[in-house]
């Protein structure tokens, strides 16, 4: 992909760290290179090292690093509070374009997901999009994850979606299997998540 002409541009990385230390790192690490691979980003390796090792090891912490075009790391590790209980998601009103590059790399370039995210109603916690055909593809900041016959369902990155490491790391573990999902395999499944690396699996209702 071009460099954009965006001094402000970022790619983005987020964790869960915590006492146990940061979970699927090496994975996070990966996708975390491809990132910057795909925009020519030199990733300063020392920096990132050091950042590594200053993470305070109590309590749950949302880790986010952030890379400039050149290379340069910053990162905050917040203390979050646990999630209780289900998320209330609704469909957006907003499609995906399924051809679109950008929404299979974690960037600053967000604007769609932020704008969808200040206008939740107070009563959902969760956008699912779909795309310009109707199929399921991913939520503001979550994967989708539909059970069916006891089997694990979700999108296929072709539909277009950021393929998180929460549903990268099911899939490798054969807990997961992509396919087509609409907004009925909502209402038919046994049960379906909403998830991310840093909140794991979120039990969901959709309103």
């Amino acid at each position: 992909m071009t460099q954009p002409n965006d001094g402000a541009f970022r790619i983005i990385e987020t964790m869960r760290g915590g006492a146990d230390g940061l979970v699927h790192l090496d994975r996070h690490l990966a996708r975390l290179r491809r990132s910057c691979a795909a925009f020519d980003i030199q990733l300063n390796a020392p920096l990132l090292d050091d950042l590594l090792a200053s993470i305070p090891p109590n309590g749950l912490r949302r880790v986010r690093f952030t890379v400039d075009l050149n290379g340069h790391i910053d990162m905050i590790c917040p203390e979050v509070a646990p999630i209780t209980g289900p998320w209330t998601v609704a469909l957006s009103p907003t499609r995906l374009n399924s051809a679109d590059p950008w929404l299979q790399i974690k960037t600053t370039n967000r604007a769609l997901y932020d704008t969808a995210r200040a206008s939740l109603p107070a009563t959902i916690d969760e956008w699912i999009f779909e795309n310009e055909h109707g199929a399921l593809c991913e939520g503001t900041i979550t994967n989708i994850f539909v059970q069916k016959d006891g089997q694990l369902l979700t999108p296929p990155r072709t539909n277009g979606l950021l393929p998180g490491i929460l549903r990268e790391t099911l899939l490798a573990q054969g807990a997961a299997q992509e396919a087509q999902l609409r907004p009925d395999d909502l209402l038919q499944a046994e049960a379906f998540f909403v998830g991310n690396s840093l909140r794991g699996l979120i039990p969901a209702v959709l309103r």
